[in-house]
């Protein structure tokens, strides 16, 4: 029987932005700027080697298929979903049915928060992880040494839907791109479950992903005058299950294949999809979460918006038993409720996978 984690995790993580951390936007705004202060300066790993897209095809899953009823289309489809789960923990979904024209408004949407003034922002800074609307820079700044590049807007979408007033039909875009994308992403991991041997239904029902959390992230990076020294946002992987990420266009978005960091832009109109940390933990390490970065550019502001489907905060996320009993293995991590999994990343660093690393447990 997998065990669960006793942790010592606050019930108030602490507050993820003091609120005398300027914002980067208006950093950047600074007439005259030519470098940036040393509290952005990032020193990256000098081993690191990037690779284009076309050196390393990212897997592409036909959402149309998973839900055809064509059964051998769907169970080949499923055996792709499996394999680009445990090959890649990334992929992009195509055919999804999700208009262009809400993913742009959405990106819109997003992109007129930023623009509001730091008067309208400021009663969402500086709040409690699980604040239903939250702004702020960096991503942990009353914690880190070094502050990223980037200025983000995190919004609860499920079980419950929040939305900020401003802009003006920022509610309606994002109420109905939340409901699309969890529509998606619930098919998805039926999918996952199947392509892992266990019922369509079971991430469903084991996770209680009726009371699952969606958490709607954007993300913006401004130009930057000295881009080879910031980041804007450093290696790591997506707590939850599946994280969903559009974007404007502008590139940015650097996955971790096979020991090299591939540039990734996918296709118009499709969602870049990850594998999160608890879908790692429920496989027992078969798919597992990959890292991921930002990093930034001197020329144009890059918006992204990453939705994440976790379970819900109540679930203990454990390894299937099922999968446990059938491949007769031990499991690799310890369960932990998913509320306090997000606690403990939030009191900490963005650093790798640190925090999935707590849980991993010495399997002889």
């Amino acid at each position: 029987m997998a065990e669960t984690a006793s942790l010592q995790v606050s019930s108030h993580a602490p507050l993820a932005q003091p609120q005398k951390i300027t914002s980067i936007k208006t950093i950047s705004e600074s007439p005259g700027l030519t470098s940036i202060p040393s509290t952005y300066i990032f020193t990256p790993n000098p081993d690191d080697q990037v690779i284009s897209e076309k050196e390393a095809s990212l897997p592409i899953i036909d959402y149309s298929l998973l839900t055809s009823a064509n059964t051998d289309e769907r169970s080949k489809i499923i055996y792709e979903l499996g394999k680009a789960c445990q090959d890649w923990g990334f992929f992009m979904v195509i055919n999804h049915g999700v208009p262009e024209s809400l993913m742009r408004s959405m990106i819109d949407m997003c992109g007129g928060f930023f623009d509001l003034s730091e008067e309208d922002k400021e009663e969402y800074r500086g709040k409690h992880v699980l604040d239903p609307i939250r702004c702020g820079t960096s991503f942990n700044a009353s914690a880190e040494k070094i502050f990223f590049w980037k200025d983000f807007l995190k919004i609860l979408s499920h079980p419950v839907f929040h939305s900020p007033s401003k802009p003006s039909g920022f509610s309606e875009t994002s109420l109905e791109y939340s409901q699309r994308a969890r529509e998606i992403a619930r098919e998805l991991l039926k999918g996952i479950s199947e392509s892992l041997g266990l019922e369509a239904n079971y991430i469903e029902k084991a996770l209680n992903l009726e009371e699952g959390l969606q958490v709607i992230a954007a993300n913006f990076y401004p130009p930057c005058p000295q881009p080879e020294l910031a980041m804007g946002m450093p290696p790591h992987s997506d707590h939850g299950l599946l994280s969903f990420l559009i974007h404007n266009g502008i590139s940015g978005l650097q996955v971790q294949h096979e020991g090299k960091w591939v540039n990734v832009n996918g296709i118009p109109n499709s969602f870049l999809v990850n594998i999160g940390d608890h879908l790692e933990i429920l496989s027992n390490g078969k798919y597992r979460s990959v890292l991921h970065r930002a990093v930034v550019n001197n020329k144009a502001t890059r918006i992204s918006i990453a939705t994440v489907q976790g379970p819900s905060l109540d679930s203990i996320v454990r390894p299937a038993e099922e999968l446990l009993e059938r491949e007769r293995k031990a499991p690799a991590y310890t369960g932990m409720k998913y509320k306090e999994y997000l606690e403990l990343q939030q009191s900490n660093n963005l650093d790798g996978k640190l925090n999935l690393d707590r849980l991993r447990n010495q399997v002889v």
